[in-house]
């Protein structure tokens, strides 16, 4: 049984898998305050969910990966873990970034998640704390992306640098005539843009896969585009590595 992991910075992503390509036995996600429930949350997968091995792909600090190779080492004391760190190519992507080993282990897991979903030209979202926008070729040549801040990262920082306070989360609006709506509908609107302007750099044939904690309020704006929410892209991936 392989574990896959994804350390995100609001959440710990997991997943157990028989096989490669086979089909997950059990996802889940959990706050870090909570992460000394994980082996309750494995275990609760079902009676044959104990791991051998594990992947992580990791976007956290050093504190909170020992923490969770603790709470995997009390549990599952032979249990084999490997960080996964980004590479020149793997499973069918060849990673076009200038250093390949600085590209985030999550946006790499992504990538080759989408690659092994999908083989057409690719926009590869992810929509979580902050938002990334990756391009990958018909060939599987990741071609450069895009760094935003997350669709909350982006509403807390135009209210702590302004006066702006609405007292209520507001809506998505065309013509947005209060100010919640207004900065509600603005962050929307520049994420959904950025999304839309990568994804017209793409051939006619592309398609957009979306994943991360706000993907689904972002898939609403997106109707023009050929795009669908894969959930766990990044736990898609890591069981794909080779």
């Amino acid at each position: 049984m392989l574990l896959c992991l994804d350390a995100g910075n609001s959440r710990l992503k997991w997943g157990l898998s028989q096989e490669r390509a086979g089909g997950w036995q059990g996802q889940g996600a959990l706050s870090w305050t909570d992460i000394a429930h994980l082996p309750q949350a494995l275990a609760a997968a079902g009676a044959a969910s104990t791991p051998h091995s594990a992947r992580l792909a990791s976007v956290v600090g050093r504190e909170r990966e020992t923490l969770l190779r603790r709470v995997l080492q009390a549990a599952y004391p032979r249990l084999a873990l490997d960080v996964v760190r980004s590479g020149a190519a793997a499973a069918g992507v060849c990673n076009g970034y200038s250093a390949p080993e600085t590209l985030g282990a999550d946006r790499w897991c992504a990538l080759i998640g989408a690659r092994a979903l999908e083989a057409r030209p690719c926009l590869v979202v992810m929509a979580g704390t902050a938002t990334t926008v990756d391009s990958l070729d018909a060939a599987g040549n990741f071609l450069g992306g895009l760094i935003l801040p997350g669709l909350q990262m982006m509403r807390t920082a135009l209210m702590e640098g302004t006066t702006l306070s609405p007292a209520v989360l507001g809506a998505h609006l065309p013509f947005p005539r209060n100010t919640a709506d207004a900065i509600a509908s603005g962050c929307l609107e520049a994420q959904a843009g950025a999304i839309e302007r990568a994804f017209l750099r793409l051939p006619d044939a592309a398609c957009c896969l979306l994943s991360g904690g706000a993907a689904p309020t972002l898939l609403p704006l997106l109707a023009a585009l050929p795009a669908r929410h894969v959930p766990c892209l990044v736990l898609e991936g890591l069981r794909r590595m080779e």
